[in-house]
């Protein structure tokens, strides 16, 4: 997929750089080009003569180089490439990318270029989850960046936690996504994600803790593999993904509206924490506290979307994915939830609050198929979006 193809690769500074000459090595495995480009504090952990020597080519290290400028300019550089990769991608990195600043070779480089971009950052963890980093990391994915991970893990600084850079055949596969057709070109995916809020007067709702991290980074990594992803959000805490459709609800009712919308689809993913009961009429007015005892609470059931899809007669999904978040019994539970519901697959997960998985970073899910039941080790939400992602194409492209 990669035959032919011209990658930039820009080198930051920082100890993840030792994993750039091998993905240079995978890159030119996969008959793609690979120009590097180091920054100056990268030379701090990578020699231009290694990088050189596995690239093929001549290191670009500094915007006013005469040689290479009469050869040709930093501007052009940029410009003949298919993909520029910024591998690792540093905070600082990140921080010039948001804003705009052009001070070396390699910010100018991506100031200067019109080429797509993709950007593996790694971190220490407590710059990972800073604001700022935050923010930028919005802002390019705003800008149309693509981004692969960061990972979660033990770091060279000692601290545990997202900010590890992506295994160099991690970035091979987004950069195969980025640049190729994907194997979910082509397919249209419903992923449904978020709380549901359910009022009970104009100032009270019934909700639950779902963050919504989980059906975010699964419309993500559907994306990435080139699907058309229709992304049904309830108020969420986690911002949507960029590059999908976004259709926001409050109710389950108004879920079930949109992702009945969405259809026809190829698959749906019902990742979203509905609301099991809503009130069975609204106050119209804010409920008072009165002498006379407690308020009394009639609920009804709601709409069950996942059943709905999972048994429709016309126009059925060909892969329908639900999710059961237990306290106990897991297997179980989620086993026996999927032959009620009728879909095919089932992402359970134990949510108990000793776990932390629940509006947390990780996840550790078990696969309930028609096969049986597969149990994935705790890993980032990111990542049991990846692997989840990679298993729907697959069954897709099987089917």
């Amino acid at each position: 997929m990669l035959s032919g193809k011209r990658i930039l690769l820009i080198i930051g500074g920082g100890i993840a750089a030792y994993k750039s000459l091998d993905l240079i090595r995978r890159l030119r495995e996969r008959g793609a080009a690979v120009t590097p480009v180091l920054t100056k504090a990268a030379e701090q952990f990578v020699t231009p003569l290694s990088v050189a020597a596995l690239a093929g080519q001549n290191v670009h290290r500094d915007l006013f180089d005469l040689t290479q400028e009469a050869e040709m300019g930093h501007i052009q550089l940029s410009r003949v490439a298919d993909l520029l990769v910024v591998a690792p991608a540093t905070a600082d990195l990140m921080a010039k990318m948001a804003t705009g600043r052009a001070d070396d070779l390699a910010s100018t480089l991506l100031l200067a270029t019109d080429t797509p971009v993709l950007i593996a950052p790694a971190m220490n963890v407590r710059m990972w989850d800073h604001p700022a980093t935050q923010r930028n990391l919005a802002t390019l994915r705003g800008d149309g960046v693509a981004v692969s991970g960061p990972n979660e893990g033990d770091m060279a600084c000692g601290e545990y936690g997202p900010g590890r850079m992506s295994e160099p055949l991690e970035i091979v596969a987004a950069i195969e996504a980025r640049l190729g057709d994907g194997p979910l070109k082509g397919r249209r995916i419903v992923v449904t994600s978020g709380p549901t809020h359910e009022p009970i007067d104009p100032v009270r709702y019934i909700a639950n803790r779902s963050s919504g991290a989980q059906g975010t980074a699964i419309a993500r990594a559907l994306s990435a593999l080139g699907a058309e992803v229709i992304f049904v959000t309830g108020p969420a805490q986690v911002p949507p993904p960029e590059g999908v459709a976004v259709t926001r609800v409050e109710t389950a009712g108004e879920m079930r509206e949109a992702a009945l919308g969405a259809l026809p689809a190829d698959t749906v993913v019902c990742a979203a924490a509905v609301a099991d009961w809503r009130m069975a009429e609204e106050a119209t007015s804010k409920i008072k506290k009165t002498k006379g005892g407690l308020p009394v609470l009639t609920f009804a059931e709601n709409p069950d979307i996942l059943a709905e899809i999972s048994q429709l007669e016309a126009g059925r999904p060909s892969l329908v994915v639900g999710f059961a978040a237990e306290t106990d019994d897991v297997e179980a539970n989620a086993t026996a939830k999927r032959a009620r519901k009728g879909c095919d697959w089932i992402v359970a997960n134990d949510v108990s609050p000793a776990t932390g998985i629940m509006g947390g970073t990780e996840n550790a899910v078990t696969l309930i198929t028609a096969g049986g039941a597969e149990s994935w080790p705790r890993m980032g939400k990111d990542q049991v979006a990846a692997r989840l992602a990679a298993r729907i194409a697959e069954a897709l492209q099987n089917g």
